[in-house]
C-alpha cells in the first residue's frame, strides 16, 4: 500500500508537518500524530487540517498530548506519567484509506527511560518517509539518520527534501544512503492546500505513492 506512511525527519522543525499536510492533500489521507509535545493552540494538528484544508473527520486526536516544547520523554516526566507504546495503535480504517503519522522530533529521540521514535515506527509496521532540509549539513544529519533507521530494522520508503533544490546534495545522500529522493518540497510563497498539491504533482516522484 502506497497510501501510509510514518513521517519522521533529520532534526526538529525540518519540515515534518508541512510534508505531512502535503501527502494528507495530495493522497487524500487521514492525520495523525500520536505522540504531541509544546501543545498550543496552533498544535501540528491544526497546522495540518489548516495548510491541507482537512474536515475534521480526517484527521485522529493524540494519543499523548504534553505542553512543554521538550522530548516526549521528558514531558511525559514533567506531566507525572509515562509514554506506554501500548497505547499507541494504528486506527482501524478500511482497506484502502491513506494515513499519514508523524512523529515526534527526530528518529532517534527518546519516547521513555528504555524506548526510541524507532520504536514507534517499528511498532505501527508503516514504510518511513524521512525528510531532511536541503541545504548545507544535510548529508550528514540525512546520512546518520538512515543508518539508525536501517540498524532498527525499518524499511525507509524514500526521502524528502525541504528547501531551495540542491542536485549535488540529492545525489550524494541517494548514492551514499542507497535511497530515493522521492519529493522535494521548495520555499513557497503560500502554504496552502492547492499550492502544496502542486508541489506533489511537480517535485514528487507520484510512482513511488501509486499515482
Amino acid at each position: 500500500m502506497l497510501n501510509r506512511f510514518f513521517i519522521t525527519g533529520t532534526d526538529t522543525g525540518v519540515g515534518k508537518t508541512v510534508v505531512s499536510a502535503l501527502l494528507c492533500a495530495a493522497l487524500d489521507a487521514i492525520y495523525w500524530k500520536p505522540i504531541q509535545t509544546g501543545f498550543s493552540e496552533d498544535s501540528d494538528v491544526a497546522t495540518v487540517t489548516r495548510l491541507a484544508a482537512l474536515p475534521s473527520d480526517r484527521y485522529i486526536a493524540e494519543t499523548y498530548l504534553f505542553s512543554p516544547p521538550v522530548s516526549p520523554h521528558l514531558a511525559a516526566r514533567l506531566a507525572g506519567t509515562r509514554i506506554d507504546l501500548r497505547r499507541i495503535r494504528l486506527p482501524k480504517l478500511d482497506g484502502t484509506e491513506g494515513l499519514i503519522v508523524e512523529g515526534a522530533g527526530g528518529v532517534l529521540v527518546p519516547i521513555n527511560g528504555k524506548q526510541l521514535m524507532t520504536d514507534v515506527m517499528r511498532h505501527l509496521g508503516l514504510p518511513v518517509l524521512l525528510v531532511g532540509r536541503s541545504g548545507l549539513g544535510t548529508i550528514n544529519h540525512t546520512l546518520l539518520s538512515l543508518a539508525a533507521l536501517r540498524q532498527a530494522g525499518l524499511r525507509v520508503h524514500g526521502v524528502v527534501m525541504v528547501g531551495p533544490p540542491n542536485r549535488e546534495n540529492r545525489a550524494t545522500i541517494e548514492h551514499f544512503g542507497k535511497v530515493k529522493v522521492v519529493g522535494i518540497v521548495p520555499p513557497l510563497a503560500k502554504l496552502e492546500r492547492y499550492a502544496l498539491i502542486r508541489v506533489f504533482r511537480k517535485h514528487f516522484d507520484r510512482r513511488s505513492f501509486g499515482k
